[in-house]
């Protein structure tokens, strides 16, 4: 088990306990080198809960549903881009959902960067 110190997932930008905490336990059965590559996939993959804040505030005023895009729902993307975020309604729930939104994503990609790690070791 790594201690805090070395721990990797320090240096993730806006990292909370909760997150942090689901890596150390999907991680925990890695190689070494299979934790590298973990680590590579997921730090390539992994989206900053304060750059999706970012985006949605600027859904706001500028283009609405860029958010949704840049965590991989198109759809949804283009539903708010062609209705001003849902008349900015979809916007604003999403201005207090952001930090659920960015977990959403984050999880999928650690199960995502997970399996490829373990068929990139074999």
């Amino acid at each position: 088990m790594m201690n805090d110190l070395n721990n990797p997932y320090f240096s993730f930008p806006g990292i909370t306990p909760e997150e942090m905490h689901l890596l150390q336990q999907a991680t925990a059965d890695l190689s070494e080198a299979q934790l590298r590559n973990f680590n590579m996939f997921y730090a390539g993959k992994r989206k900053n809960p304060g750059d999706i804040l970012l985006l949605t505030l600027l859904g706001l005023v500028w283009i609405a549903g860029i958010q949704r895009f840049i965590l991989g729902q198109t759809g949804m993307g283009l539903l708010y881009l062609f209705t001003g975020g849902l008349c900015w309604i979809g916007t604003i729930i999403d201005l207090i959902n952001y930090k659920s939104l960015t977990n959403d994503y984050n999880r999928d990609m650690m199960y995502e960067s997970y399996q490829m790690a373990k068929r990139a070791a074999n």
